[in-house]
């Protein structure tokens, strides 16, 4: 595996004020949206040293990466895990620091069992901090991944039958590096969902698996079974009493 293609996560990082900041409202999704999520399994691919599925209820929790302290060590290319098993995946900052994200969503989709959801987290590009990005050149965590669009990922999620069920903008104060200023850019926080709701520093996706199902036509039997209709007898009109003997019996005149 190049270094590309293994997810950067740097723990130091998400000491700092900033990391802090954004690991915060991270949190607080992640939360809110796995509360209610069911099932048996529920696995994390990326960022090991941070326990995003404490909220979850599903019995079996599961850290994924290529390294560290983790449940599971394996590559997100190509995950050892069985396909249709998996009732929960978190995906925290992975495709943005990979060769290959399309690859790593078709895993997530193929480990996923039907109408089981996936939750997304990535930088945003078209926000202050995608123009951090451009302008910083020191390749360091967060800026040396390759921030994705929020319209490509949604067409990436169409195309392999995974349904947007919900999403979220966060982080819109400016990425500054002391606690002083995100104290002071606090109040952008709020008006960010009113003013720029596109240009939260990260955004969230949830999805949902969607199958398709067969439908078995069968023939209609209890049409084809039902007894013919036979028609009740009408009474005849006779001007003798032996000819109503003979029409009682079914008898005509020529026997």
């Amino acid at each position: 595996m190049s270094a590309h293609d293994r997810p950067h996560h740097d723990g130091q990082w998400f000491a700092t004020p900033l990391g802090q900041y954004l690991l915060e409202r991270e949190r607080a999704y992640f939360d809110h949206a796995l509360a209610d999520v069911f099932g048996y399994n529920a696995f994390q691919l990326g960022l090991p040293g941070i326990d995003l599925l404490r909220a979850s209820r599903i019995p079996l929790r599961c850290r994924v990466d290529v390294a560290g302290e983790v449940e599971l060590r394996g590559d997100f290319r190509d995950l050892p895990i069985a396909s249709n098993s998996a009732d929960l995946i978190v995906l925290p900052h992975v495709l943005e620091f990979s060769e290959n994200p399309h690859q790593i969503l078709r895993e997530v989709a193929r480990i996923l069992l039907p109408e089981a959801q996936v939750v997304i987290a990535c930088f945003n590009p078209w926000s202050l901090w995608g123009f951090r990005r451009i302008c910083t050149r020191n390749g360091r965590y967060p800026w040396n991944g390759n921030f994705i669009h929020l319209p490509r990922l949604k067409d990436w999620l169409t195309l392999l039958g995974l349904e947007i069920t919900a999403g979220q903008m966060s982080c819109y104060v400016p990425p500054c590096a002391t606690q002083k200023w995100l104290e002071r850019l606090a109040f952008l926080e709020a008006a960010g969902d009113r003013w720029w709701p596109i240009a939260g520093g990260v955004y969230f996706l949830q999805a949902v698996k969607r199958v398709r199902g067969l439908r078995l036509i069968m023939p209609r039997w209890t049409d084809r079974l039902a007894a013919k209709k036979s028609l009740a007898a009408v009474p005849k009109k006779v001007a003798r009493p032996e000819e109503a003997l003979t029409a009682r019996n079914g008898v005509t005149g020529d026997q």
